[in-house]
């Protein structure tokens, strides 16, 4: 490891102020803290006399206003000086911002205050230059489209109607709110959600704050093999059977509950757990719900729910790109939202700041009515890559198994009677042929023992 001693300090300020460019391009990094006490004031008089002037102070001013004697700097210096003076200063950055963060971590655990040590060593860790350069937006259109549509991560929610209105579904390190009142099926959605995707052979995670693992589980039996809800218990032969199977298809995928006032660190403790013990690597997280997680970068009121959700929706977003994972949470609604059929931002509890940091938000909408007609209804209140907001999606609902499906897809009605489908069989067998200027003949394909005795039966009966 390089030794950055006072004379290796002195250098690097010296080769600013010689060459004014690699002052620039280490602004991001600079901070007179990590120098030599003995040259911490030359430091800041180049910081703040290049704020305060636009430009960078020559030697002499250094020595009139700090007394230390910079020397000046040979006319051999090339790109090759600049490319290791940047090299060395990014290292020896990094290092002096780690050792003060671990000197800080030491105080803050000592207070008993444990969140945000984490934050402290990943930002010194990951100090670096600027070395991405953006993106040229004339040298290669193809290239850059195709790594939207390849790399972004999309995957379809399971529901067309809602996938057409977004573009193609969910992407990758966004964040996803799902907004109803008490009852209105939050819940409900992105356990429906999580069985859409372990259908796609995706890896999930569901993390309930509110229900407890077993019912959670349940609920999604019942949307996996097709058997009511209320008799899962009585079936448990055919659930076992049945979930089994669809084990050998469908992603991995495991349910945890964890206690009210649990932060985004206790999340990401477990899925890094998660992730050793058992090799899983999720690719979507469902989070029920939002308003139960607490702060882990900064202390709040819990009744001031603005900044409370503002910080808990920054910290799962950015967790969802740290783990490049599809996040779904969901949020209350309040009191005004009750009587209301159509939502708008001012309806969610907290405000306007968790809508600001979610990527897209939709509200739930139904009734007793709606729920007996087998219907659901979203309402897109926030798209931030698609022009869906405002519109309304409807959704079939099966109120024995739970699931929720597009219109099309949804199951037939059980109270359709078997001769009505029978006779649609008859129908669709059914083939007229008659020469020109004849009377056609109308005869059906009998192919089944069934129609032929039900048919000789109406007969006899004639």
């Amino acid at each position: 490891m390089t030794e950055y001693t006072y004379e290796v300090q002195k250098f690097f300020l010296e080769m600013m102020v010689y060459d004014p460019e690699s002052f620039i391009r280490v602004q991001n990094i600079y901070n007179s803290e990590n120098f030599d006490p003995k040259l911490r004031p030359v430091a800041e008089f180049i910081e703040e006399h290049s704020q305060k002037f636009n430009t960078l102070p020559d030697i002499n001013q250094i020595t009139a206003v700090t007394t230390v004697e910079l020397n000046p700097m040979p006319d051999t210096v090339n790109e090759g000086h600049v490319d290791w003076f940047l090299d060395e200063f990014e290292s020896f950055t990094r290092r002096e911002e780690l050792q003060r963060a671990i000197l800080k971590s030491a105080d803050l655990l000592e207070e008993g205050n444990f969140d945000p040590v984490e934050t402290l060593i990943k930002n010194a860790v990951q100090i670096s230059l600027t070395k991405d350069m953006g993106t040229d937006y004339f040298e290669d259109p193809r290239a850059r489209l195709e790594k939207i549509r390849d790399k972004n991560g999309q995957v379809s929610t399971g529901w067309k109607s809602l996938d057409d209105k977004l573009y193609g579904g969910f992407n990758r390190g966004e964040l996803q709110i799902f907004a109803g009142g008490s009852g209105s099926g939050k819940s409900l959605f992105m356990q429906n959600l999580s069985v859409n995707w372990l259908e796609q052979g995706l890896n999930g995670l569901f993390l309930t704050l509110e229900l407890n693992e077993e019912l959670t589980a349940m609920r999604i039996d019942s949307m996996i093999t097709d058997i009511a809800s209320k008799g899962i218990l009585s079936k448990i032969d055919d659930v076992e059977l049945r979930v089994k199977m669809k084990a050998k298809t469908f992603g991995q995928f495991r349910v945890k509950y964890l206690p009210a006032q649990s932060t985004i660190n206790d999340i990401r403790a477990y899925i890094k757990e998660l992730q050793v013990q058992t090799g899983i690597k999720i690719d979507f997280l469902c989070i029920d719900y939002l308003d139960l997680l607490m702060p882990a970068t900064a202390k709040v009121n819990p009744n001031d729910l603005f900044v409370k959700d503002k910080y808990v929706s920054e910290e799962i977003r950015n967790l969802s790109k740290e783990l490049n994972v599809i996040t779904v949470t969901a949020s209350q609604l309040n009191r005004s939202a009750v009587e209301e059929t159509d939502f708008d931002h001012s309806m969610i509890s907290g405000g306007i700041s968790k809508i600001n940091t979610a990527d897209n938000v939709f509200g739930i909408f139904t009734s007793m009515a709606m729920k007996e007609r087998g219907r659901y209804q979203i309402q897109l209140m926030k798209t931030r890559s698609s022009a869906g907001v405002g519109s309304k999606i409807d959704l079939a609902y099966d109120g024995n198994t739970m699931r929720i499906t597009d219109p099309g897809l949804a199951p037939e009605d059980p109270s359709a009677g078997v001769g009505s489908s029978i006779m649609n069989s008859i129908k669709n067998k059914t083939t007229v042929d008659a020469p020109a200027g004849e009377v056609p003949k109308v005869s059906a394909s009998m192919k089944t023992a069934k129609i032929n005795t039900l048919l000789n039966k109406i007969n006899k009966k004639q």
